[in-house]
């Protein structure tokens, strides 16, 4: 599946960028640090090890609100990338089922990674 990107000119994106520098130095942000739990893989990371995600990206129009941004472990992060939730459901979907496919479940992603 081809992302669709939304029609963001750079100018916007430099906002909602700028929006997230002042997100991250907010208390409530650090209290979403301080749980140390990846929104993603459910894992438990120390605070400096989690990055700010954007839920709905913002090449793909999202912006830097506090519905919008989640702690994510940085390998749920790089694995995302671009991805609008249903299409990382659909990307986890994918790696359980060639986990079950393969012989011995070789795809190298935990259960825990799976749940997403």
């Amino acid at each position: 599946m081809k992302p669709v990107f939304a029609d963001t000119d750079e100018m916007a994106v430099n906002r909602e960028r700028q929006k997230a520098r002042q997100l991250r130095q907010s208390q409530w942000w650090k209290r979403q640090l301080a749980r140390g739990r990846c929104h993603y893989c459910g894992r438990s990371f120390p605070p400096d090890q989690l990055t700010m995600d954007h839920i709905v990206p913002m090449a793909r129009g999202g912006k830097s609100k506090k519905g919008n941004t989640v702690p994510a472990c940085k390998e749920c992060n790089n694995n995302k990338k671009y991805m609008l939730p249903i299409e990382w459901e659909a990307y986890m979907a994918s790696l359980t089922e060639n986990d079950a496919q393969s012989p011995g479940g070789g795809s190298g992603v935990s259960k825990e990674k799976r749940r997403g």
